[in-house]
């Protein structure tokens, strides 16, 4: 059966797509979960209309995120933490630290898109990724000192 892709699908097509997939796939899955709906003319014509609107859409989120990623860039947060001998922190700083810094400078950035492999627990200069778009990343500097 073809059936056209309303979203992204893991493994089997994007957005807009005409896929060919099992009957017992489409019925059981796909069509009653509204992820795609049978490939005839009709709807070919709907599902166009739909990715040319959302492409308009997803260009302007990209260039909103653009114009974020060029103000984040450069960023400099600085972090008072308790440390220890050999400047190993007491606590860490997290994902939702940093969420809390950028808002504070006015920045309105989703702590799960602040890219941390696991929380800063040493003193120090650290660079920080935030995915803001698909292609889109800025790049912001976390620095933590010493409490006095």
């Amino acid at each position: 059966m073809e059936v056209i892709l309303r979203e992204d699908v893991e493994k089997l097509g994007s957005r807009g797509q005409v896929v060919k997939v099992k009957d017992g796939f489409a019925r059981n899955y796909l069509l009653p979960r509204r992820i795609a709906i049978t490939a005839n003319e009709g709807n070919k014509k709907i599902v166009e209309q739909e990715r040319q609107s959302w492409l308009r859409k997803e260009a302007k989120i990209k260039v909103d995120a653009e114009g974020q990623a060029q103000l984040l860039n450069g960023i400099t947060l600085e972090f008072a933490r308790k440390a220890g001998e050999e400047d190993h922190l007491f606590g860490s700083v997290t994902s939702g630290d940093i969420e809390e810094g950028l808002t504070k400078k006015g920045f309105n950035v989703d702590k799960k898109k602040i890219r941390l492999e696991e929380p800063i627990k040493v003193l120090g200069e650290h660079k920080v990724i935030i995915h803001l778009y698909k292609d889109v990343d800025a790049e912001i500097t976390v620095n933590v000192v010493k409490e006095a």
